[in-house]
């Protein structure tokens, strides 16, 4: 099972985290690390982890958010909202410490392709997929990235 978190600062450079729901307009209550480690403890296998602050402004992944995420739980963390560029994702797989990111605007407004996104990259251990039309870089807890079209 694949859990969901939209989550957002409380203020500019805050360190607290909130999550939210119905589309970002309502806040949980409830603090994002800590419904990360409850969710792993109910059973999720992976976590979708939307930075609100930062999707769809291409100014880069929330790589403090993910991080604190990443190393509260033990399953796998997707990072999504922000991605600008090829070198967010190498920022979001390393300080991020992200398993896998998703991106969409980069693609979609044609910044940058496929083959150059696979060009940034380290050699993929899979074959590459179609993922509804998101595109989604992956990585394992190794460092080793895949990339997934």
């Amino acid at each position: 099972m694949v859990i969901a978190i939209d989550a957002k600062r409380a203020a500019s450079g805050s360190e607290s985290i909130s999550v939210y729901a119905r589309s970002g307009s309502a806040d949980a209550g409830r603090d994002a690390v800590e419904w990360a480690r409850e969710a792993e403890s109910r059973g999720a296998g992976e976590i979708l982890l939307t930075s609100i602050d930062r999707d769809g402004t291409r100014a880069g992944f929330d790589c403090a958010l993910t991080a604190a995420v990443s190393s509260a739980v033990s399953i796998p963390v997707i990072a999504s909202g922000g991605a600008g560029g090829l070198d967010d994702f190498v920022d979001v797989f390393t300080a991020g410490r992200a398993d896998a990111a998703l991106a969409a605007s980069i693609f979609h407004y044609a910044d940058t392709s496929r083959p150059h996104a696979q060009d940034a990259s380290p050699p993929a251990r899979h074959p590459s997929t179609a993922v509804n039309s998101f595109r989604v870089f992956r990585a394992e807890r190794s460092s080793f990235v895949r990339f997934v079209v």
